[in-house]
């Protein structure tokens, strides 16, 4: 298989994302253990385990700017390794807690680095691939994202707590003795006029036989154009329009209900009689998510972006309102295999496209110079709508009911088939130049 080098090296790079997954897939498994006093010594309040939850969300917030910033100064290979031990010092805390707060801080750390690997991981395959791998390992990090969710839900199903702990711990280890071996970005060796260095690492990335003369060249040229500033660079009317589309796309990924289909899902399982355990069906939902993702990659460079996320859409509405009917009016009727349904459908809708496809157009979106802060600006922007989803579902749900939730999904839902429709590019199979003339409107096609 040509170039198989470059996958190797996007699959590390997103073990990363992997890292993150298990700190998603983390709290659900543990909550009964821990509350009860059972894991540590101590026992959480409401308020105390509502934090420790959505604190990860707030540090995934908090590091997407700063590290924007230091992916343009030290590289995407150095700031990702650099991420290793400070997501173990966060583990250790969680490992280790004595008091609520060292859990609270420990979720923060840990979701502070996962929250990075946001931006550095897709940045970082988009730049290796080639152009007709790059939709493929532009998703790589959300298929690692579920697969990590998948394996903290299994892990959380057997093991005790102390154990799962540990057992998520590894693998920021895991990834730094992989990564370590891995080359640079050669986009960003060639912005710093590192261009032989460049060169290796895309003959590294592309097999010892490929001719990368063009693309180095290219990159070259790239890199010798004149040095804009970041400020000057993100205020470009091609950057703001792009920063538009990638942070709307965030707000759709968040806002269409995922944490809440997640949250409801056990619930559900149990309630419409499935004999299945909440474990078990955490563990259904975390493989539907994994097959419908890799479905979607297998699929992103065929039929492209656009398709994907009006296909993701129209599913998540006509789940989303199955839900809300469901809730309104049939809760008390012998219909429990609907929302059952319902929760599949949604959860293929939006691993097929609005998990993955946000996070690859974040990485295509931009030109080289404003990529690293206008795409940490767009992962602030979903980390910071997790956080309000996460905080403002329950209030609603409590002073409202499920159903006014999800006839909100429904509708949100909608609009982001209206905005993909008539708003976002179709990106597949174009260069990082050619995305940009389509951006300004140079180009339509």
């Amino acid at each position: 298989m040509s170039g198989w080098k470059q996958y190797l090296a996007g699959i590390t790079a997103a073990l990363g994302a992997f890292c993150l997954g298990c700190c998603i897939g983390w709290s659900g498994p543990v909550e009964k253990e821990v509350r009860m006093g059972a894991a540590y010594k101590f026992a959480p309040s409401s308020m105390e385990w509502g934090w420790i939850s959505s604190l990860m969300t707030l540090g995934g917030a908090a590091s997407c700017i700063p590290v924007g910033i230091l992916i343009g100064i030290f590289g995407r290979k150095i700031t990702m390794l650099g991420l290793a031990p400070p997501f173990m010092v966060g583990w250790l805390l969680i490992i280790f807690a004595q008091k609520p707060y060292m859990l609270m801080i420990g979720r923060f750390i840990v979701g502070a680095c996962g929250g990075a690997f946001c931006i550095t991981a897709p940045m970082y395959n988009t730049e290796i691939a080639e152009l007709s791998k790059r939709g493929v390992m532009g998703c790589f990090f959300q298929l690692l994202i579920v697969h990590g969710i998948l394996y903290a839900f299994i892990v959380g199903a057997f093991a005790k707590v102390k154990l799962m702990n540990i057992l998520c711990a590894i693998w920021p280890i895991v990834f730094f003795v992989l990564f370590i071996w891995m080359p640079e970005s050669p986009v960003y060796l060639a912005q710093k006029g590192k261009n032989e260095k460049a060169g290796k690492a895309l003959k590294f990335l592309r097999g010892k036989d490929a001719d990368v003369t063009a693309e180095t060249n290219q990159m070259a040229s790239e890199g010798q154009k004149e040095k804009v500033k970041p400020m000057q660079a993100l205020c470009r009317r091609s950057t703001l329009k792009s920063l538009t589309i990638s942070m709307m796309l965030m707000l759709f990924q968040q806002a269409t209900g995922i944490n809440a289909i997640l949250f409801y899902a056990t619930g559900i399982f149990t309630a419409a009689g499935t004999g299945f355990t909440p474990s078990t069906s955490t563990i259904i939902l975390g493989v539907v998510q994994v097959i419908a993702t890799i479905i979607s990659i297998a699929l992103i460079d065929r039929i492209g972006r656009k398709i994907l996320l009006l296909v993701s859409a129209a599913l998540m509405f006509v789940a989303t309102l199955l839900m809300a009917i469901y809730f309104q009016w049939l809760t008390l009727k012998d219909v429990g295999w609907l929302p059952v349904l319902a929760i599949c459908v949604f959860i293929i809708g939006f691993s097929y496209g609005f998990g993955p496809v946000p996070w690859l157009l974040m990485a295509e979106l931009f030109a080289e110079d404003a990529k690293p802060v206008a795409g940490a600006i767009a992962g602030t922007t979903n980390w910071v709508f997790a956080f309000c989803v996460t905080l403002a579902f329950p209030l609603i749900k409590d002073e409202w009911g499920p159903a006014a939730c999800f006839w909100i999904f429904a509708a949100v839902s909608f609009a982001a088939i209206v905005f993909v429709l008539f708003l976002v590019p179709e990106t597949k199979g174009k260069t990082l130049n050619e995305i940009q003339g389509l951006i300004e409107g140079g180009k339509k096609d």
